[in-house]
């Protein structure tokens, strides 16, 4: 089973970035989505940005081009690379992952995949 551990959320002011990291340990696979998605408190799990085993990228639209979703060469780690933080962005950010031939699903379906983390807690202040 693949376990997925996120780190790197905190406190900032808006305007500031963070970097989140989502450790990844457990069988690899050649073909995969790993994405990352956020819940405010009263709100839905939203879908934030995805990466595919091609290195395809996609992101909602509330955070294209403040967000950048990325892994490392070894494929053990994901980030995402936050800028230009606003007081929406607040929530709790989870990492999530799933076996996938074909690439990943519209972000809006990110939060569905089958392996998902612990969440790390985002909070920015305006």
């Amino acid at each position: 089973q693949v376990q997925l551990v996120e780190s790197g959320g905190g406190s900032v002011q808006a305007g500031g970035s963070l970097r989140l990291s989502c450790a990844v340990s457990g069988p690899t696979f050649s073909r995969y989505c790993m994405g990352w998605f956020r819940q405010a408190p009263g709100k839905e799990r939203e879908g934030v940005a995805s990466i595919d085993s091609d290195g395809i990228t996609r992101y909602a639209d509330s955070v294209k081009g403040r967000f950048t979703t990325s892994q490392a060469n070894d494929k053990k780690s994901l980030y995402l690379q936050m800028n230009s933080l606003k007081y929406e962005d607040t929530a709790m950010y989870y990492c999530a992952a799933a076996e996938r031939q074909w690439g990943c699903p519209p972000t809006s379906r990110v939060p569905a995949l089958l392996w998902r983390g612990q969440g790390t807690q985002v909070t920015v202040s305006s």
